[in-house]
């Protein structure tokens, strides 16, 4: 792509007034437009308003994508299509996750408070000298600027009917420097699936997961910043979190997750029959219909208080809740019976903080996972296929009815 003779000399005046730097970005802003645009044209078969028969779908608007450059920060806009999913590859997805993860790596070693697989990893990177406390601080706060935008963007674009609310736990120095005691922080992710079937990354916190005090201000600060339409909450019995969704989310239902249940049963019966009580439990959610998940349950209830009495208590006392789902369309149940949609972002999350192993503080924690979550945000939606079809949430819109489903009562 050649610059004109004017273009040219538009440059040149630029950088005698001081003006050349944002004219380098718009040039650069230009030319990956331009790039990107290019490579559209290829998946869709034909250049925009041509007439092709090589046309294999459609444009539909644009989504925006802010993108770091040497330059500075340029906003392109990215084709989305009618049918399938466009990504382009000169953005590089996973470069966000790469800088952060240098970034909490770097920043434990200036600061002294690097794990002996962390210094190795310094040293293999060829950045064991000649970095600065400065310069990691610089990567930090560019790092900081973008999970900050994304963790206080606005939700209120769209519903998000189903929400799920899953913790991890991570190391963490609760001090700076070599006297900081190492101790476990939760990360907790919030997830939706929004009215038309895809999904979203919502929000990320670190703190204490069984404070209530911490639910309850990460919970309402998604819904300052616009989430509404929520019908129900998927997540593990965490007590703080409990206590929580009844001051944030009356009204909606909540569902227990099954898997995590499951476990909590196994603890009341000894080891030598866990096998087979697993297997009866899970027959419950083999049931064609709502009515049979209840029968099957009471059912499962009176067989193993038999044999285990305790048993009665915990499953009376969790029906309402575990059962959740089934007020629910049945396209729906296997993805909004337990938190397991959320396990492979946690995987993942785990699998970026094992190399650093212990995080110099809670603010590197959120830089890292941030950026994990920013990049799996994109590629959901980016995404061609939805989570949950239009179809089947429309019927959630049309039937909906949680009134007798573990409904969250207000609390104090």
């Amino acid at each position: 792509m050649a610059l004109s003779q004017s273009a040219l000399s538009e440059l040149l005046d630029a950088f005698r007034t001081g003006d050349g730097v944002d004219m380098i970005r718009e040039s650069v802003r230009t030319v990956l437009q331009e790039l990107l645009e290019f490579e559209a044209a290829g998946v869709i078969g034909a250049q925009r308003y041509e007439r092709s028969e090589d046309r294999v779908t459609e444009r539909n608007g644009t989504r925006p994508k802010l993108l770091a450059t040497k330059a500075g920060d340029v906003e392109l806009r990215i084709p989305k299509l009618r049918k399938g999913s466009f990504f382009p590859s000169i953005l590089e997805p996973r470069r966000r996750i790469d800088q952060a993860l240098y970034a909490v790596v770097m920043e434990a070693y200036v600061h002294g408070v690097s794990t002996r697989s962390v210094d190795d990893l310094v040293v293999a990177l060829g950045a064991d000298s000649g970095i600065s406390k400065s310069e990691v601080s610089r990567i930090c706060e560019q790092l900081d600027e973008s999970v900050g935008a994304f963790r206080t963007r606005p939700l209120a674009h769209t519903a998000f009917p189903y929400v799920y609310l899953d913790a991890t736990y991570l190391h963490v120095r609760n001090k700076p420097g070599k006297g900081g005691q190492v101790v476990s922080m939760a990360v907790v992710v919030a997830t939706g699936i929004a009215a038309d079937g895809s999904r979203e990354v919502l929000g990320l916190d670190v703190g204490d997961s069984e404070d209530e005090t911490f639910w309850r201000s990460f919970l309402l600060s998604l819904k300052q910043r616009g989430l509404t339409g929520v019908r129900l909450v998927i997540s593990d019995q965490h007590s703080g979190l409990v206590a929580a969704l009844k001051r944030a989310f009356q009204g909606s239902a909540h569902q227990r997750c099954r898997v995590h249940f499951a476990r909590n049963l196994l603890a009341h019966v000894p080891k030598s029959h866990a096998d087979m009580v697993a297997a009866v439990f899970r027959t419950i959610f083999a049931q064609p219909n709502t009515e049979a998940v209840n029968a099957a349950w009471d059912e499962v209830r009176d067989q193993l208080a038999a044999s285990f009495p305790k048993i009665a208590g915990v499953m009376d006392e969790a029906k309402a809740e575990v059962l959740a789902f089934t007020g629910f369309p049945k396209a729906h149940w296997r993805k909004i019976w337990s938190t397991n949609p959320l396990e492979r972002l946690n995987k993942e999350i785990k699998r970026r903080s094992r190399v650093v192993g212990i995080f110099p503080n809670a603010a590197a924690v959120i830089r890292l996972v941030g950026a994990v979550l920013i990049d799996t945000h994109d590629e959901w939606i980016a995404g061609d296929r939805r989570y949950l079809s239009e179809e089947s949430m429309t019927i959630l819109t049309e039937t909906m009815d949680t009134g007798d489903r573990a409904a969250i009562e207000g609390g104090k």
